[in-house]
């Protein structure tokens, strides 16, 4: 037998305070007193009450959610970046929409279906973007942010990292190692970050007057690096050292060539990855790798979306965040090669 419907004015009835008490009880930052707002709750779970948020949204125009465009949640830093975005987010009553562009990142596949779903903003997490796409979504007014890429498109906020930076330290500590053949493992060649930290890679070789012995593609991806990774070291002159532009691909070349190759981390190879993912530091790994201010990007990304969708008069801003370098295990001491 169907339930029958249970309304505010029941929760009010039985909780003893006026219907518009029990609709502010449900509002994230409304002004409601403790006690009442307890009485509410108590009174709601007793009668099986839920409120409906989507006549709500068609009363206030608002849809209370926000969009997180990914193309992936197999590397564990963007697991990191959208467990803290939604721990946010939620604090501020807004609810995430997960949508999942083709592993190339591409964002036409989504956008259509962005716009149809009539979310607030737009958390785009790792998502290469063209000038075209960046301008079509600033046409239709939806307040984006762009986090851990970048685009050549000023009318976008987007948070990175300072990859450059990261890659450049990357270079120059293998070189100052003693390390002759060191090779770069990268991302996804289209990406922003994969260029940025190959670029910052190379010129930090170049200041230590040496050159990259070797480069491959792993796109991000663990399986992808592995193969990479057999790769460079079936090759005639394998590598000493290895720059992976994240450390998803850090590890999978370091269980490659440990089980693979029987090549001892870091005696043999030092490996050096990015990101600073929490099983990084696990004792079995003890990667050195550039530490991304997580927690300072989520802050400021969704500082900057928030402000947009209020409506706050507001100029786009790109900012770029310093990277930290973790030393471990997995990188030769300065004295190893002497």
């Amino acid at each position: 037998m169907k339930r029958k419907s249970v309304t505010s004015r029941d929760v009010a009835q039985l909780a003893g305070v006026s219907q518009s008490a029990v609709s502010r009880s449900f509002s994230p930052n409304a002004k409601v007193s403790e006690k009442t707002r307890k009485k509410v709750m108590d009174a709601s779970r007793e009668l099986g009450y839920r409120p409906n948020t989507i006549a709500r949204s068609l009363i206030t125009r608002s849809s209370r959610t926000i969009a997180v465009v990914t193309y992936s949640l197999e590397n564990p830093f963007y697991s990191s970046v959208l467990e803290q975005a939604s721990r946010f987010f939620q604090a501020q009553g807004y609810h995430l929409l997960m949508f999942f562009a083709p592993p190339g990142g591409s964002f036409d596949a989504v956008l259509d279906d962005i716009i149809r779903s009539q979310v607030e903003g737009v958390l785009m997490l790792a998502i290469t973007m063209t000038q075209r796409q960046a301008g079509l979504v600033d046409d239709f007014g939806i307040p984006v942010v762009i986090i851990n890429r970048t685009v050549d498109y000023a009318g976008i906020s987007q948070v990175s990292s300072d990859n450059v930076q990261g890659g450049y330290w990357a270079g120059r500590h293998l070189a100052s190692l003693g390390h002759q053949r060191i090779a770069y493992l990268g991302g996804l060649p289209d990406s922003s970050t994969h260029q940025q930290r190959e670029a910052g890679f190379l010129e930090g070789l170049h200041s230590m007057e040496q050159a990259c012995s070797a480069i491959e593609i792993g796109n991000y991806r663990y399986e992808d690096a592995c193969e990479a990774t057999r790769r460079l070291f079936s090759a005639p002159m394998p590598p000493d050292a290895l720059f992976a532009a994240n450390d998803l691909m850090a590890l999978a070349a370091m269980e490659v060539l440990r089980h693979e190759f029987n090549l001892r981390v870091p005696r043999d190879v030092s490996i050096i990855g990015f990101d600073d993912v929490p099983m990084a530091a696990w004792p079995s790994h003890s990667l050195t790798t550039v530490r991304q201010p997580v927690d300072l990007m989520i802050q400021k990304a969704t500082e900057l979306l928030m402000k947009q969708v209020a409506q706050e008069e507001t100029q786009p801003e790109h900012l770029i965040l310093p990277v930290t370098p973790m030393l471990r295990k997995s990188t030769r001491h300065h004295a190893d090669h002497n």
